[in-house]
């Protein structure tokens, strides 16, 4: 909630006092309060230390990035979050011993955890107050049966989980590929991003190998169309497994890449005599439009003339 007024009286104390200044979510302040930052950055007034659950590479100022050094904060294991959890249950200022899990029931809400302590502990108070003083793995399986998975879909985990599955469909691995689908899905994924997705990969990764891989996506999101969720999971599901099985080629979007580069670089695209349209007599026979066919489809001043 502050602004470059804030930021300002902060590097008026720093200037007379080095100072440590934390800003928590800092990807939240737009470019002019980045901005506001870095002179007491420079002049080693401040030392800054921000904090994101965004990639700062594309949310935080490259001025800002170039003076700083930054540390990838991973999840909490499994076995973290248990001691976590257990901690809770024994600590004075948490449950104090007054309520008591079997082991694996530990185990079963630290998994659902994933990797945030503060989710962990959200759970552990939901059992508490749903179940009561005495929780088994069986209790707390059941209460934590729909888990919630860390998934933005705006954010980092959206590009990543995408590109897990696209990378497995290349790599002919449909199973692997199913498991991010739903992952996406589960955590509210729209549908029609993934079909959008497919038929992209269709053309850009499968192309001539297998022609019939687009027209097979695209009867499969009509149907999803006319049928919707939850069926509408068997097509998504179907056209995944094509895909991953399908013969792999990337010849169609080399040509593509290849043919644009050639036709940007190109000094002239202007179309050759032989080539051109000659609806009219004259235009033959007094300007050669449409005669002396060399064997040549290209433009003149387009050498690389293999896409493929």
């Amino acid at each position: 909630t502050s602004g470059v007024k804030e930021i300002r009286q902060v590097a008026a104390f720093a200037a007379k006092q080095r100072t440590a200044l934390f800003i928590d979510e800092i990807h939240r302040f737009n470019k002019s309060q980045q901005d506001a930052l870095l002179p007491s950055v420079e002049n080693g007034d401040v030392v800054l230390i921000g904090a994101t659950t965004e990639n700062p590479y594309f949310s935080v100022n490259s001025a800002l990035i170039s003076r700083s050094q930054v540390h990838l904060l991973k999840p909490l294991t499994v076995e973290d979050l248990e001691k976590v959890i257990t901690r809770a249950l024994a600590h004075k200022d948490g449950y104090n011993g007054k309520i008591t899990l079997e082991k694996e029931a530990i185990t079963k809400i630290a998994e659902h955890g994933n990797g945030d302590a503060r989710m962990a502990l959200n759970y552990l108070e939901l059992a508490a107050l749903v179940i009561g003083a005495n929780i088994t793995r069986e209790e707390a399986e059941k209460l934590l049966r729909n888990r919630a998975y860390r998934y933005d879909k705006k954010g980092e985990d959206h590009y990543d989980t995408i590109s897990a599955f696209i990378k497995s469909l290349r790599a002919s691995q449909p199973d692997a590929a199913l498991v991010w689908m739903y992952k996406m899905l589960e955590a509210g994924e729209e549908p029609r991003f993934l079909f959008r997705r497919m038929s992209i990969f269709a053309s850009e990764d499968i192309g001539m190998a297998d022609p019939n891989a687009l027209q097979f996506v695209t009867a499969a999101w009509q149907a999803f169309e006319m049928v919707g969720m939850p069926e509408g999971e068997y097509f998504l599901a179907h056209a995944c497994t094509y895909l991953g099985d399908a013969p792999k080629s990337r010849g169609v979007a080399g040509a593509m890449k290849k043919t644009k580069s050639a036709v940007q670089s190109a000094s002239s695209l202007e179309v050759p005599m032989h080539l051109r349209n000659a609806p009219v007599k004259a235009m033959r026979e007094q300007h050669g439009y449409g005669e002396g066919f060399d064997g040549n489809y290209f433009p003149t001043a387009v050498t690389n003339r293999d896409s493929r």
